[in-house]
């Protein structure tokens, strides 16, 4: 399923193969929450600018359309008409985020709808569940995502519960793909690295979950207040304990600095919302830094939103153009500008891919790192 086809210091380039498909890694997941890419970019843009895995979410889509109609229309594959590979996130990290009046058990979490209010329980079985009937090929365990900081007896009893919740997916997720009418039954399930910001609880949790021999691990509850050194310091911690022949997934980072330093640390998939949301607000990412179109200073501007990005937008529209298109609430600024973002973290890990194909991600890092998070 996943093999290290080379190595700069801890950073990997490698391929991963599941039953819609094999991924070149390093790469980025373009999230596609509720079965699509908010910004009005279609399965077919998501081709045309580089995608290689779509993300979608298990809280999202059991409440809107339900995950049984998903089921009936063949699996998010079929619904969302995406032939790629596709990653499910459990719907943890919404259900502590979004949901509102939660109680957390042994058996899962009940809590109130953020859409009606509605009541609903989510455990690790059904969260197996919903993942199964959604046909993804990658399903996230449930866990809990701890705010950062939590007291250091309150993260331990989170993560020992969170490793209990993970053994009864991994029960479940094996019986429901032995199933004779699961949708997708290769779907492997990814364990999830929790532990706050300290240190000695990462890995002491990455120890334990790795020896479930689960097909990858993800680093889980960063870039949710904690400083960018403290996330930077805990991945070097929890790398050291990951299985050196799994992927390792950071999840919902981030910058593309962030993405580039993670890679050094050893990361191998990322996903994160920024590209797009961002996006959403004229705010874009160039190999100079990022822009903010709504600035007066692009009113007369013809050159592309960045002269060294071929994408179809940079090819075809100007600065002037598209921060008309924002000033006036015109739909189409967000789909050129949500289009430019993610082809530019498509691109940035094809040219990471490469670097470390030629052996030159370190002279490649150092070029961007810092040029990558300036604001211009």
């Amino acid at each position: 399923m996943f093999t290290v086809i080379r190595s700069e210091g801890k950073a990997r380039r490698g391929v991963f193969t599941c039953a819609h498909g094999t991924v070149q890694t390093p790469v980025f997941m373009n999230v596609g929450t509720q079965g699509a890419i908010k910004g009005a970019l279609s399965a077919a843009d998501l081709k045309a600018i580089g995608c290689q895995v779509e993300l979608s979410n298990t809280y999202h889509l059991h409440l809107r359309p339900g995950d049984e109609i998903v089921r009936q229309m063949g699996g998010l594959h079929q619904f969302m008409t995406w032939d790629g590979p596709i990653l499910t996130d459990s719907g943890g990290f919404q259900v502590f985020s979004l949901a509102s009046l939660r109680k957390i058990r042994e058996e899962g979490v009940t809590f109130a709808s953020h859409i009606d209010g509605r009541r609903i329980f989510m455990g690790p079985e059904e969260s197996m569940h919903i993942q199964s009937n959604l046909g993804s090929d990658i399903c996230m365990a449930f866990d809990e995502c701890i705010a950062n900081p939590s007291p250091h007896d309150y993260v331990a009893q989170s993560i020992d519960r969170t490793y209990r919740w993970l053994v009864r997916c991994k029960a479940e997720n094996a019986r429901l793909n032995a199933l004779p009418d699961t949708i997708n039954p290769s779907q492997q399930l990814w364990g999830i690295n929790q532990g706050g910001t300290y240190v000695d609880l990462r890995r002491a949790h990455m120890r334990r979950i790795a020896e479930l021999e689960l097909p990858g691990y993800a680093i889980g509850g960063l870039a949710v207040g904690e400083s960018t050194q403290q996330m930077y310091d805990i991945i070097e911690a929890v790398e050291e304990e990951m299985p050196a022949d799994k992927p390792r997934y950071l999840m919902g980072v981030g910058t593309p600095s962030n993405i580039l330093e993670a890679v050094a640390r050893g990361v191998d998939f990322f996903d994160c919302v920024m590209p797009a949301r961002n996006a959403r607000h004229a705010r874009l990412f160039t190999w100079e830094g990022a822009i903010n179109l709504k600035n007066a200073k692009y009113q007369l501007d013809s050159s592309p939103i960045d002269p060294a990005c071929d994408c179809p937008v940079c090819r075809r529209y100007s600065r002037a153009y598209l921060r008309h298109l924002f000033m006036a609430d015109e739909m189409l600024a967000m789909r050129l500008a949500v289009t430019h973002n993610l082809y530019f973290y498509n691109k940035l890990m094809e040219k990471i891919r490469n670097a470390l194909d030629e052996g030159r991600f370190a002279a490649f890092r150092q070029e961007f790192s810092e040029k990558l998070g300036r604001r211009i």
